[in-house]
């Protein structure tokens, strides 16, 4: 694995999308607004500056965590990915329509993950033809700063059509 689509560019999806890209993964930002999305660069771009001032990263290596980073207001931006992670709104239409168009863009292999806190894991799975390889992540904020993340797995099924 080694490309990753984040959808969602608030607050936690432009924390994982920093963490993503600073790991080496080839990272696709995706998200409705255009406008959101240049405030997640700028929010990257800002959370990096400090870690270079710390001595945590190398210029060299803000430049190349930014370069991994793709932006974009199309789905299509997750098409490659081998792993996806959901930081959209936390409203269940939403994730639903997401998670079942995700199904149809990205390869049968990808993992499919959500960052929800309030809807069932199972519930999500159930809208995909792969329940089996949708899992919540919880990450903790600030994701670039907190090395913690939680992974919780729904039960395999599938709604009937």
């Amino acid at each position: 694995m080694s490309r990753v689509a984040v959808v969602g560019a608030g607050t936690l999806g432009n924390g994982i999308a920093h963490v993503f890209a600073q790991a080496g993964w080839n990272t696709a930002l995706v998200d409705v607004s255009r406008d959101a999305l240049d405030r997640a660069l700028k929010t990257i771009g800002a959370n990096l500056d400090r870690q270079v001032k710390k001595g945590a990263v190398s210029a060299q290596q803000k430049d190349q965590t930014l370069g991994r980073i793709k932006v974009g207001t199309s789905l299509d931006g997750a098409a490659k990915a081998d792993f996806v992670v959901e930081a959209a709104t936390e409203n269940s239409e939403t994730k639903f329509k997401l998670f079942a168009a995700l199904c149809r863009l990205v390869p049968p292999n990808a993992i499919l993950a959500t960052n929800t806190s309030s809807i069932s894991i199972t519930a999500i799975a159930a809208h995909t033809d792969r329940p089996a390889q949708v899992i919540g992540m919880h990450f903790m904020n600030p994701v670039p700063v907190m090395q913690l993340v939680e992974v919780i797995r729904g039960r395999k099924r599938r709604m009937k059509p």
